[in-house]
């Protein structure tokens, strides 16, 4: 597991000392963050998943649900957000699992980037009334690697894109979204037995697994 001195030294960022960083992250749990403010990239601890709350539900009176991904960038969920760099955020991870295998028995197969030990996944952040400050993670088409696991991948940044990320246009979010996924050779793909609602990690022991 990485500590919070390895990943602020990655990101160039500010981080306080007692942060906790979870060796799995799933909706509604705490994951790791960078955001930029006040001109430095500052480590932080959010919750996975945005609310969401439909008039039926609002009506029957049940609690919000959770959105962790962000797929539709025109959906009024996120227009708004989008538009912000204020509302970006890196979303710190070494491995992404998808749920692998047949319905009822399906197990976690996970993928990291061979060549990049800690990875940032392009987020979007915001203080909610429902959960507190809360993120998630845009996705594009994925490449070779990740099929028939889904026919979609996080947004994995590179170094050099993190500030066009969190401080460019809405024409670059969409560049980043439409452009090229990580090379599907780059990939590492590590199959396991483990039950897909598990606490099984790989076995190579990640410095930082979100789900």
């Amino acid at each position: 597991m990485a500590s919070t001195v390895e990943i602020a030294a990655h990101f160039g960022a500010e981080a306080p000392a007692d942060l906790v960083i979870p060796s799995e992250t799933t909706e509604g749990l705490p994951g790791i963050v960078v955001l930029k403010r006040d001109g430095q990239r500052r480590v932080r601890s959010l919750t996975w998943g945005f609310p969401r709350l439909s008039r039926e539900a609002q009506r029957r009176g049940e609690d919000p649900s959770r959105v962790g991904m962000v797929a539709d960038l025109t959906n009024p969920m996120w227009d708004a957000l989008v538009l912000d760099p204020r509302y970006r955020c890196l979303i710190v991870l070494t491995h992404f699992a998808n749920p692998d295998g047949d319905p009822g028995a399906k197990t976690r197969t996970w993928f990291s980037v061979r060549d990049r030990p800690i990875l940032a996944w392009a987020g979007f952040c915001r203080n909610t009334p429902e959960f507190g400050p809360v993120y998630a993670g845009m996705t594009m088409d994925a490449n070779a690697a990740i099929p028939p696991t889904n026919d979609r991948m996080p947004v994995l940044l590179e170094p050099q894109d993190y500030d066009r990320w969190l401080h460019g246009s809405i024409q670059d979010v969409i560049g980043f979204q439409f452009g090229q996924p990580v090379a599907a050779d780059r990939m590492i793909v590590e199959r396991s037995d483990d039950r897909w609602r598990s606490d099984g990690l790989p076995s190579r022991q990640p410095r930082l697994a979100l789900l």
